[in-house]
């Protein structure tokens, strides 16, 4: 303890700088917001280097189960092959086919990325997963995330040149737009903040017919998220008396405690349906005024 006493007196100066550095910078960081920005992005790009080194390890003793995930995904792919289906043979008779085929190329509405998970957490009420894939390769703030199974995972909330922060079902302040596969039915996905293997359901009729074992996906009413990727299932249902609406326990589908490799998706109309949005919303105000 002598000896303690001996140091700090000894460098106490030094320290004393030290300290009134760090509260300098606080100050910097936290009142000025071009250097909180840039305090942010090189932060993100450090721990996402450190996390990307510790994440190469973990990797490597998970690839059995990463494997059997993909090969999952991949033979859902090679089922919606056009080699997969024959073509009649109206060689004999006459067939008058009713079913519209539009030979015009689409549009392309989703693009999906590829990424890697080198940071994740459960364990907060705010929990977020962090990606090796930022501004540099597309990624943009309001990017859906989802598993490598096709399971809802979260949102791109913060953007690096190389990595990302993405804020994850398990997060107090997300909400998601959720139906249920077998009525169509939509409502409202939350989180407790307690339990990292369940979510909540809200916003869901009492008029409709709810069962446990019903499937969750995301909604086709949300601008992140493709519709009909799975949220969960349904494991609970509540009847909530002071309201006309159930609250639904949901069981998550994806395996938030070993993430490894995701999808980011990005909707090439969402700013296009925000920008619809607002402009009915001011022409109804407008409108509202001149009555």
């Amino acid at each position: 303890m002598r000896n303690v006493f001996l140091f700090i007196r000894r460098y106490f100066t030094f320290l004393f700088f030290l300290v009134l550095q760090g509260v300098a910078l606080w100050f910097l960081f936290n009142y000025n917001n071009f250097h909180r920005a840039v305090g942010l992005g090189i932060a993100n790009e450090i721990t996402g280097w450190t996390n990307t080194k510790y994440g190469n390890v973990d990797q490597y003793f998970h690839l059995k189960e990463e494997n059997a995930r993909v090969h999952r995904m991949n033979d859902s792919l090679l089922n919606l092959l056009r080699s997969n289906y024959n073509v009649p043979d109206t060689s004999f008779r006459q067939v008058i086919d009713t079913t519209e085929y539009d030979t015009l190329p689409g549009f392309r509405r989703y693009l999906y990325r590829v990424a890697r998970v080198v940071n994740n957490s459960i364990n907060s009420d705010r929990n977020y997963i962090q990606i090796n894939r930022g501004a540099n390769q597309g990624i943009k703030d309001n990017m859906s995330v989802i598993s490598s199974d096709g399971n809802a995972v979260g949102v791109v909330v913060n953007v690096s040149p190389n990595f990302s922060q993405v804020m994850s079902l398990l997060h107090v302040q997300n909400t998601v737009n959720a139906s249920l596969r077998r009525s169509g039915e939509f409502g409202k996905i939350e989180w407790d903040g307690k339990d990292p293997r369940y979510l909540t359901l809200r916003n869901l009729p009492k008029s409709i017919e709810v069962k446990k074992g019903d499937t969750v996906l995301t909604s086709i009413y949300s601008y992140n998220f493709p519709p009909g990727y799975m949220i969960g299932t349904v494991v609970d249902v509540i009847a909530d008396n002071s309201t006309t609406f159930y609250v639904l326990k949901i069981k998550t589908s994806a395996n938030f405690y070993n993430l490894q490799e995701v999808f980011v998706v990005e909707n090439l109309q969402r700013e296009e349906q925000i920008k619809l949005a607002a402009d009915t919303k001011k022409k109804n105000d407008e409108s509202q005024k001149g009555k």
